[in-house]
């Protein structure tokens, strides 16, 4: 099999449009890469001849008759859709087709179906859904970013247990600190699931927990994991993507406002770009669902092309260094631990 990607071909809220020049891209610039594009044929036949492509060795189509919504339901998507590109792509990566699955569609439903059809790693209650965001101080790795909305303190140490092994790996940090998201750094702040994690972590000799962490440590870098429950997390990654928004539409209207502002912005321009490349959100594109059997990335719904690329890079860099097997490894260390203690 090699390394071989299936890709959600359907999804998101562009489909074949944006996926299919993303996808020959990415075969561009990895010699070692085979994709699979999962969809309707005809469709996917049609865009690779617009984008001067064909199916070959390295790039082949699986048929699906069925497409998941992005409002579905995920129960109805999981239940009457079987034949839908998000199940096919998964159900590759389950028979061992592909060493993971990239999709753009909804969360829920990807979610409810990669964890029916992959199943979770010993050990395991929930998966989780973990980011790379950028910081002052290099990268920040944030879970759970709305898999899970009712965590337990058990939920999050093993949330705090898989970005740790995935931190490690893909980011290539030997020892990556981790904190514990909360409304302060003191100990006596926040509620009772919260502390009760704090105390696992805290007791915990596989993860090098350094405390709580607050809102605004998340893009200053004090720590390279932030761990939180799934609700918490996606609120503040979609307020986060809200305010980015807000300046940005802010400093275009601004730029724009005189013909003395323009000529500033025309100054600034160099500086406007290199703020841009380091902080463009399409660089930090493709969440992992951890705590999988099977390697499964989501990127955002209106991913364009570079965005969605960035994802599948994302899925290459997992499969390589085989992430679910790093995280059993883990967790069959830690339940050892456990039973005998």
């Amino acid at each position: 099999m090699g390394l071989t990607i299936a890709l959600d071909a359907m999804g998101g809220d562009h489909g074949p449009v944006v996926i299919v020049p993303a996808a020959l891209n990415a075969l561009k610039k990895n010699s070692d890469l085979k994709l699979i594009l999962v969809g309707d044929q005809a469709q996917l036949m049609a865009a690779l001849q617009q984008q001067g492509g064909d199916v070959g060795e390295r790039l082949t189509i699986q048929h699906a008759s069925q497409q998941v919504a992005m409002d579905e339901s995920p129960a109805l998507a999981l239940r009457g859709k079987k034949d839908s590109s998000m199940r096919v792509a998964i159900n590759l990566v389950k028979n061992g087709s592909a060493s993971a699955c990239v999709s753009a569609g909804n969360t829920g439903a990807l979610m409810a179906t990669a964890r029916f059809v992959l199943k979770t790693l010993p050990g395991i209650d929930r998966p989780a859904i973990i980011s790379t965001l950028p910081a002052i101080k290099g990268h920040t790795h944030m879970l759970d970013l709305g898999a899970n909305v009712d965590s337990t303190a058990e939920h999050l140490f093993q949330f705090a247990l898989m970005g740790s092994v995935l931190t490690s790996a893909v980011g290539n940090i030997e020892c990556p600190t981790v904190g514990l998201l909360n409304i302060g750094s003191e100990e006596m702040k926040g509620n009772e699931r919260v502390k009760e994690a704090a105390q696992l972590l805290t007791d915990s000799d596989n993860i090098n927990y350094v405390g709580f962490v607050e809102g605004d440590d998340i893009f200053k870098g004090t720590v390279d994991i932030v761990v939180c429950d799934g609700f918490v997390g996606n609120v503040a990654l979609k307020t986060c993507e809200g305010v980015a928004k807000m300046l940005s539409s802010s400093l275009k209207e601004e730029f724009l406002r005189t013909p003395l502002t323009k000529l500033a912005a025309f100054c600034a321009k160099p500086v406007l770009n290199a703020f841009r490349a380091k902080y463009d959100p399409r660089n930090y594109n493709g969440a992992s669902f951890v705590g999988l059997t099977g390697i499964v990335v989501k990127s955002h719904g209106g991913a364009d092309e570079l965005s969605f690329e960035t994802a599948i890079r994302e899925a290459i860099t997992e499969v390589e260094k085989d992430v679910p097997h790093l995280i059993g490894n883990q967790l069959e260390s830690l339940l050892t631990r456990r039973q005998v203690s």
